[in-house]
């Protein structure tokens, strides 16, 4: 198990005094220069090729870390590694771009705690321009831009759609099931052989089959969906359509909002209906192109079926 630092990353211990390490000197100047130069806290952890410690793996926490020591200016006990003018630059960008990623509104807030990146699972970003975009690096950006309204129009919809067609939340499910599993067919062969042989004293052939009933157990499963599915209508029965986006509304219904690359938007419902607002390219008479939105899907255990707007 790896241990916390007790001397700070670009330090180290050596003949009973604090000295600089050379290879973390090095890996300290450069999250500075590399923030100055815009590059994102998580990007700057992801390239990091010296160990924080043993075995731990870099991450922004430790990065941002780094950006605020103020030991890095030089005490009585630390050797100074970063001038002040440095550090106070990089402090001043890393407060700014704080702030100003702060700034979004608890409606978009809500929103996207729910929304993630439908190819990654990863949250979205919203950018300052109020675009959202997948920034995972292991993933890619959107084909189309995504701005705020386009994002809020959809869920609207999405949430309206079911409002006038509840139907489309329906979803049945067997409360329990139970499947027999190759193990289980097995002890019940080998109980029935005991029994027909006489191979077995009538406590361990009692044993067996508490230990087939727990086995029979393990493999029974439980559905609550058809409780989420009452709930899901006893929330949406008798609304009027929303004009405007209910928050409240969507955070009881709505377990996960997706967008995939292609700016298709799907709302996973608690009971996991999932129903989709999607926006497709089409060419207008030939001269030129357009996007237009498609009637909502409703999906539920790999069917489809599709509902006209309300």
């Amino acid at each position: 198990m790896s241990k916390n630092r007790r001397i700070p990353f670009g330090y180290m211990m050596q003949n009973g005094m604090i000295t600089t390490n050379p290879a973390e000197v090095l890996a300290v100047l450069t999250i500075f220069s590399e923030y100055m130069v815009g590059k994102s806290l998580e990007n700057i952890a992801i390239n990091m090729k010296i160990p924080y410690n043993e075995d731990k793996i870099w991450n922004k926490n430790m990065v941002k870390r780094v950006l605020e020591n103020e030991k890095y200016l030089g005490t009585n006990v630390y050797p100074q590694l970063i001038s002040e003018e440095v550090f106070k630059k990089v402090n001043v960008r890393k407060s700014a771009k704080a702030t100003s990623l702060c700034i979004i509104p608890d409606e978009l807030r809500e929103i996207r705690n729910l929304t993630v990146c439908k190819e990654c699972g990863k949250r979205l970003f919203r950018t300052k321009a109020e675009l959202w975009d997948c920034r995972n690096h292991e993933c890619r950006p959107f084909l189309f831009k995504m701005a705020d309204e386009m994002l809020t129009g959809a869920i609207l919809n999405i949430l309206n759609t079911v409002i006038v067609n509840p139907v489309l939340i329906e979803a049945v499910a067997t409360v329990s099931e139970y499947i027999p599993t190759s193990e289980i067919r097995c002890k019940q062969s080998e109980i029935d052989r005991a029994i027909d042989n006489g191979t077995k004293t009538a406590e361990e052939i009692r044993n067996d089959i508490f230990k087939l009933a727990e086995l029979k157990y393990k493999h029974c499963t439980y559905s609550d969906v058809n409780q989420k599915t009452e709930l899901l209508k006893s929330l949406i029965d008798s609304r009027n359509q929303l004009n405007t986006l209910d928050i409240g509304l969507l955070r009881s219904c709505v377990k996960r909002i997706t967008v995939s690359h292609l700016c298709v938007i799907e709302a996973e419902f608690i009971n996991g209906v999932i129903i989709k607002n999607e926006t497709e390219r089409s060419n207008d008479n030939g001269s030129g192109s357009k996007c237009k939105d498609n009637p909502c899907k409703a999906e539920n255990n790999g069917s489809t079926s599709s509902a006209e707007k309300g």
